[in-house]
Parts: C-alpha cells; structure tokens; sequence
C-alpha cells in the first residue's frame, strides 16, 4: 500500500515541451496589446482632428494685474460645457497635468509644466462649480473645480483638483463673481 506522502511525492507537473507553442501564445499576446494601444492612439489623434477649428490657446498679457487667488493641484482635462465626457484634446487641452492656477482682473492663467499654458480673458469666463466629474476622472460631490469658459465660438468646462480642495469654494465665488451682466430675467454669466 502506498501512503500519502509517496503519492504526493510522485505527483508532479508535466515538464513544458512545446515551447515554440508557449511562445508563439505570449507574442500573439503583445501583439494584440500593441495593436490595441495603437487604436487608442489613432482614435486620440482622430478627435484632435476633429476639433481642429478650435482657435489657438491664449496667451497670457506680459502684465495681468495683481493675482486675486492663486492655487497649485491637478488639471484633469476640458470638455465640451455641459457635456462632460465629450473630452477636447486639441492644442493639448485633453492632456492631465499639474497645475499652477492665478486668477487676476484680466483673466484666469493656467500654467502647466509639461503641457501647454493657456490664459482664459476675464470677458471669456462663463462662471465656475463643484462638481464630481469630468471625463476620465470622478471624485466624491464637488470634488472638481469645473471653470466653463468661452474659446472661439464653443463654451469649455476645464476641470481642476486643487491640493486643498476647502479653496474651491473661495474659486467658484471668485469666478461667478467676475462678469455679471443684467437681463430681464435676473443675472446671467
């Protein structure tokens, strides 16, 4: 009789002996992650093409006044307002980075190592919010600062996460503050 200590002894795995198959297997694999990581790439540029009637990005005036707030976070990406997984990614509007935001008299500057820097004029904001989403990232309620801004003839929200999320609110007050304009129906932005 054989006990349990001479079966498991016995017991094994098979050797690998088709190793052109087992490799054959692994690059198809990468091949397919390639192909389709190049898809993704493709449709990027396709949406870059897209909205290339999109006016350059401003840039900001050699004197912009003395800064109202300042804040230093995240740039998570801009949308179409009001639809926010329509992402923009021309002239690098789709690209996430740190962010260093001023907000003046003139206007907004969003400075942005390693992308490109962009300065939204005073008369071009449409007011700001909290908010839980824009395409590609979602946090608990208001925990997005979304800024809705007028670029050429289409409105934009751009979304930014400050390292310190209590100064949203001051943003979103200071923003919707600027700009007020009167009509018969109460005070539009």
């Amino acid at each position: 009789m054989t006990t349990l200590i001479e079966i498991a002894a016995e017991q094994k795995s098979a050797e690998v002996t088709d190793w052109a198959a087992r490799l054959g297997w692994v690059a198809g694999l990468l091949l397919f992650v390639a192909f389709v990581y190049w898809l993704m790439r493709q449709g990027w540029k396709w949406r870059g093409s897209l909205q290339s009637g999109l006016p350059e990005l401003p840039a900001a005036p050699e004197a912009p006044g003395e800064a109202k707030l300042t804040l230093t976070g995240r740039y998570h990406g801009s949308t179409t307002a009001g639809q926010w997984l329509d992402r923009i990614v021309a002239h690098g509007l789709g690209t996430r980075s740190r962010v260093q935001l001023t907000l003046t008299d003139a206007g907004l500057e969003v400075v942005r190592p390693g992308a490109n820097d962009f300065f939204v004029p005073a008369a071009q904001l449409r007011g700001a919010r909290l908010d839980k989403g824009i395409a590609g990232k979602v946090l608990a309620e208001g925990g997005l600062l979304i800024v809705t801004w007028t670029h050429g003839d289409k409105q934009l929200d751009s979304g930014f996460r400050a390292d310190r999320a209590a100064d949203h609110a001051d943003w979103v007050e200071a923003i919707n503050s600027m700009n007020h304009i009167s009509t018969t129906e109460g005070t539009a932005r």
